[in-house]
């Protein structure tokens, strides 16, 4: 009986001692077994909180603070501008001047032109079945003078014609082609300004293109650190919007000249046939029997 009583007392001192022995480990053990752990982590979070009166690590100073905002103004993208005013500004006082003129004389110059090369100013019908009538009742000083007032290339055709008949057909024949010539030469000169300007206009965009991108490269020339866009936007831009102004002058320009010329042409070309044709009944004259 003592022998069973002293086994069961060891077993219950060895369950208690073990007991102890296992509280204790959850006591001061490692992180995760018991209070002394959470103890541990709160410690710590305690420890790696900043103090009121001290700013955080990842907080900046005040000193540091404007300029983060600067920075942080400087990266924002920037409102967009109408862009008139952005052309205005990329062009500058000179181009836009320049360009200006071209296009308000390439306008009066195409106004110009589209009058005088009219058909009423060049073959008008009613000076045509005047002057015949004239000729057909053998009046022919009233023919000579309804011509002669007549403004018109036609009209100046026949009078250098009826104003040399009496030299002969053949003499009237060359005064009307000279004349004929001479006023095709001044409708080709006015028209030849819209072809110049039409050639001018690129070249003067050509010109800003150069410029700006010279602008362009001096910054990234003088610059010690890689430059901003927009300091190299500015020379891009002049060299990109004088490139497309002097286009939009020298396409129609071009367009206008073409068509009004083959207009011109074949306007001469129906004077030449009509005034032959009215004065072909005087081809007896001066010629001997």
């Amino acid at each position: 009986m003592r022998k069973r009583s002293n086994l069961a007392g060891w077993r219950a001192a060895c369950c208690g001692l073990m007991a102890i022995m296992v509280g204790m480990a959850w006591l001061s053990g490692p992180a995760g077994l018991g209070p002394a752990a959470a103890t541990a982590q709160v410690d710590e979070s305690a420890d790696d909180e900043p103090a009121a009166d001290e700013p955080a690590d990842d907080e900046p100073a005040d000193d540091a603070k404007p300029a983060a905002k600067a920075a942080r103004d400087d990266d924002a993208p920037a409102k967009p501008e109408n862009l008139l005013v952005w052309m205005g500004k990329s062009l500058g006082i000179s181009y836009s001047i320049v360009f200006f003129g071209l296009s308000f004389t390439l306008v009066a110059l195409l106004v110009m032109n589209i009058l005088t090369a009219r058909r009423e100013s060049v073959v008008p019908v009613a000076l045509v079945e005047a002057f015949e009538a004239h000729l057909n009742a053998k009046e022919y000083q009233a023919a000579y003078d309804l011509a002669k007032n007549d403004e018109s290339f036609l009209g100046q055709v026949l009078s250098a014609g009826l104003a040399k008949l009496s030299q002969g057909y053949s003499q009237a024949i060359e005064a009307m082609q000279e004349t004929g010539e001479e006023e095709n030469m001044k409708m080709e000169h006015r028209l030849s300004y819209v072809a110049l300007i039409g050639v001018i206009s690129p070249m003067v965009g050509l010109l800003g293109t150069v410029q700006g991108m010279i602008a362009s490269f001096q910054v990234i020339a003088t610059s010690s650190t890689a430059p901003k866009p927009s300091q190299l936007a500015e020379g891009i831009s002049t060299a990109l919007f004088t490139t497309l102004v002097g286009l939009m002058i020298a396409i129609p320009a071009i367009a206008a000249y073409n068509i009004l010329r083959n207009r011109v042409a074949r306007l001469v070309l129906e004077v030449g046939i009509l005034s032959e044709d009215l004065m072909s009944r005087f081809s007896n004259v001066g010629k001997k029997e």
